[in-house]
C-alpha cells in the first residue's frame, strides 16, 4: 500500500536510506496533474489540480486540500510512479469535483525518492530562505485566500461549491479560511486543536507525567511571545509558533459556513475538539458537524498491543465521511 507508506514517511518514521545519483526532476504533468501559477503580490504560487481525464474544463465543485507543516514537495515518486498527493483516495471524487493543493513556498513540486529516506531529504535539512520568510500562519492564510478567489473566477469551477479541507497544522489555516465571508461553501477541520498547537504538546507532556517537558513548553511560549516576529528558520521559529500556537477557537466560532470537525479520540488534541463541541452547543451554533473516531490517533491509525498500528489505514473512511458530508460523493447505499 503506497498510500500509507508515504503517510508514515512524511510523519517522521525512519526508513533505510541509500544514496542515489541526482537526476532532473520529473514534472507534475507526467503524473496527471495540471500545474497552475497564481500570483500573490510578487510571489508566484504553485498549485496542482487533479481532475478526471477529459473533464478538466468541465464545471464542477472544487476541493482545496491544505497541507500540514512539513516543507515537502507535493509529488514524491520512485521507479514505480508517484505516491498519492492526497491522503484519501481521490479517484471516486474526481467524478464529481476538481482537487487542488498548493505547494510550499520555495519548495520544488516534485522529488525523486528512489532508494532514499524522505525524512532525511526534507525533515532534517534546512529549508531555503524563501520558505523560511513565508512559513507562518498569516502568510498561508492570505495566500490561500488569493488562490481560492482565483479559482472562483475560473469557468470550470462551481464557485457556489468550494470546499477547503486541512489536517493537523493545515486545519488551522482552514479555520481562518472558513471565517472569510463568502470565500468557501464548506470547511473541513481534521485533527486540529482549537485550543492551539501548544496545548497538544502540553497534553502529551501531562499524559507522560513529564513536568520537565511541560515547563519547556511554557518557557518556549514565553520566548515566542517576547519575540513574535523572529524568523530564524530553526525548527518552528517564533513567528511560526506565535501563529499556530495561539488558539484558533474564536476564528472557528466566527464561521458561518458548514464546518466538519473530525478527530481521533486518542489524538493529543482531543480535549480541544471536545471543548469546541461544548462551545458550539452553548452558543446554539448549528453549522458544525462533529465526527470522532474512537481509538484512533492524530493520523487516524488504530492501535495494537499498545502501539500505533500502521497497517490499520483509515484515511479512506475519513475521506468518505467528509466528502459525502460536503456533497462531493454520492450518499452511501444501504
Amino acid at each position: 500500500m503506497r498510500g500509507w507508506w508515504l503517510l508514515i514517511a512524511l510523519l517522521g518514521l525512519a526508513a533505510p536510506g541509500v544514496a542515489q545519483p541526482s537526476k532532473a526532476p520529473r514534472i507534475p504533468e507526467e503524473f496527471g496533474y495540471r500545474h497552475l501559477v497564481v500570483m500573490f503580490g510578487r510571489d508566484s504560487v504553485d498549485v496542482l489540480v487533479l481532475s478526471k481525464p477529459g473533464e478538466e474544463m468541465q464545471k464542477k465543485p472544487l476541493l482545496l486540500w491544505v497541507q500540514g507543516s512539513l516543507p515537502t514537495p507535493l509529488v514524491l515518486y520512485d521507479k514505480r510512479g508517484a505516491f498519492p498527493v492526497f491522503p484519501f483516495h481521490p479517484k471516486a471524487v474526481q467524478k464529481t469535483c476538481h482537487l487542488a493543493i498548493v505547494g510550499k513556498p520555495g519548495i520544488p513540486l516534485t522529488a525523486d525518492v528512489e532508494g532514499r529516506n524522505p525524512n532525511r531529504m526534507f525533515g532534517e535539512t534546512t529549508p531555503p530562505p524563501y520558505y523560511c520568510a513565508r512559513n507562518y500562519l498569516g502568510y498561508f492564510v492570505r495566500r490561500d485566500v488569493a488562490v481560492l478567489r482565483y479559482f472562483k473566477k475560473q469557468p470550470w469551477v462551481d464557485k457556489a461549491h468550494v470546499v477547503a479541507a486541512g489536517h493537523s497544522q493545515g486545519s488551522t489555516v482552514v479555520a481562518h479560511l472558513a471565517a472569510v465571508p463568502s470565500l468557501v461553501s464548506h470547511a473541513v477541520y481534521l485533527s486540529g486543536n482549537p485550543l492551539g498547537q501548544l496545548m497538544s504538546m502540553l497534553s502529551e507532556s501531562r499524559q507522560a507525567d513529564d513536568s520537565v517537558a511541560a515547563a519547556a513548553t511554557f518557557q518556549r511560549w514565553q520566548t515566542v511571545v517576547a519575540n513574535p516576529t523572529v524568523a530564524d528558520c530553526v525548527g518552528d521559529d517564533p513567528r511560526n509558533t506565535f501563529g499556530f500556537g495561539a488558539t484558533p477557537l474564536p476564528v472557528l466560532l466566527r464561521a458561518k459556513v458548514p464546518v466538519f470537525v473530525g478527530y481521533g479520540t486518542r489524538d493529543r488534541g482531543v480535549a480541544g475538539d471536545d471543548y469546541l463541541h461544548l462551545e458550539t452547543i452553548r452558543l446554539h451554533k448549528t453549522n458544525f458537524t462533529f465526527r470522532d473516531y474512537p481509538g484512533r490517533e492524530h493520523n487516524f491509525f488504530g492501535f495494537k498491543n499498545g502501539q500505533i498500528n500502521y497497517d490499520d489505514f483509515y484515511w479512506d473512511n475519513v475521506g468518505d465521511d467528509f466528502l459525502r458530508w460536503a456533497g462531493l460523493l454520492a450518499p452511501a447505499t444501504k
